[in-house]
């Protein structure tokens, strides 16, 4: 196809709630060397992109300031020094800004090919929590087949992808979730055991459902409020894995000694910083052991919300109100 000079893609030019969105005009982005001009069909709508509408999640230096973490699509250029992908490929990319447009950069080693069977919705709402489980649940957080997870925020998309990918791997999985039908929702996918929030005290339930045994690893993206529970709730030498901070970071009069009784770890990570190597060396595990389970139908994508980008400001009124299960996801036309 031929490449225009401009596109259209979402932007904001105030900091604010989901009405600063609108539509505009700009150039398309020009190739580096290892990167590929994505046409894009689809667009995932994640926690960072409502926190980088609000100032509190800048992008990296060098990284497009237009919204968007993943995209799927179609390749329409290469870049110097690409050699994994042709135009006409269709490929789902975890980017480092720029998913809202009608065309995205992204470097090559990023990308991975639709699994068999999916179209752009299904794909575009893989990369995000896909990468971010990966490289938290499973290298950080070091699971072993067998072992015990919680994770906390079951329905989110970060929770729907651990429950399913930690069931696939042998693991037993629980979680918490705001609602009855939530729960009900994390049992669905798998999870041995889940937790309304809302009406239980976490902790005290993990222990009952474990037989006092607690869990080898726990998914944490609330934060402060969950600190000194998280460690209660932890087996000798389990792992607690911080994602994010939805409640805060700085948890008052925090007791460390469970850490050196229990000899736990404590760690956690952000997706956006890393290198293109690092996520390149990520995609290559997921393709190789993740994808098999995509098209054998033993993982699934989970989409709560489809919208055009038209609504976008819509979109992101729906995860700010948490309400939803799994993926939001915008059309891109």
């Amino acid at each position: 196809m031929s490449i225009p000079a401009e596109m259209r893609h979402i932007t904001f030019n105030q900091l604010g709630g989901p009405d600063v969105l609108y539509l505009t005009t700009g150039p398309v982005p020009s190739l580096q060397s290892g990167e590929i001009l994505i046409k894009v069909a689809a667009a995932g709508v994640n926690r960072p992109d409502i926190q980088q509408r609000k100032g509190a999640y800048p992008p990296p230096p060098g990284a497009s300031p237009i919204l968007g973490l993943e995209v799927a699509g179609e390749v329409v250029a290469c870049g110097p020094g690409v050699t994994t992908w042709n135009r006409g490929d269709h490929v789902t990319a975890l980017c480092n800004g720029g998913g809202y447009a009608e065309f995205v950069a992204v470097p090559a080693g990023q990308c991975l090919p639709w699994p068999a069977g999916f179209d752009a919705v299904q794909a575009a709402s893989l990369p995000e929590t896909f990468f971010t489980v990966w490289a938290n649940l499973f290298q950080l957080g070091r699971l072993v087949p067998g072992e015990t997870v919680l994770v906390h925020g079951g329905t989110s998309g970060i929770g729907v992808t651990a429950i399913q990918l930690g069931v696939a791997f042998g693991a037993e999985m629980y979680a918490t979730a705001g609602s009855g039908a939530k729960c009900a929702a994390c049992l669905e996918l798998g999870a041995t055991g889940a937790i309304n929030y809302r009406e239980a005290d976490f902790l005290s339930d993990i222990k009952e459902m474990t037989q006092g045994a607690g869990v080898d690893v726990i998914l944490d993206m609330v934060g402060a409020p969950y600190a000194q529970r998280n460690l209660s709730a932890l087996k000798r030498d389990g792992r607690l894995v911080q994602i994010a901070f939805m409640q805060g970071n700085v948890a008052q009069e925090f007791d460390l000694l469970p850490i050196m009784v229990k000899r736990l770890t404590v760690t956690g990570s952000t997706m956006r910083p890393r290198t293109a190597a690092e996520k390149a060396a990520i995609a290559t595990q997921l393709h190789e052991t993740v994808w098999p389970w995509l098209e054998a139908g033993r993982v699934l994508p989970v989409i709560a919300e489809t919208a055009s980008w038209e609504s976008v400001s819509k979109m992101h009124q729906v995860m700010e109100n948490s309400s939803h299960v799994g993926k939001i996801i915008l059309k891109i036309s």
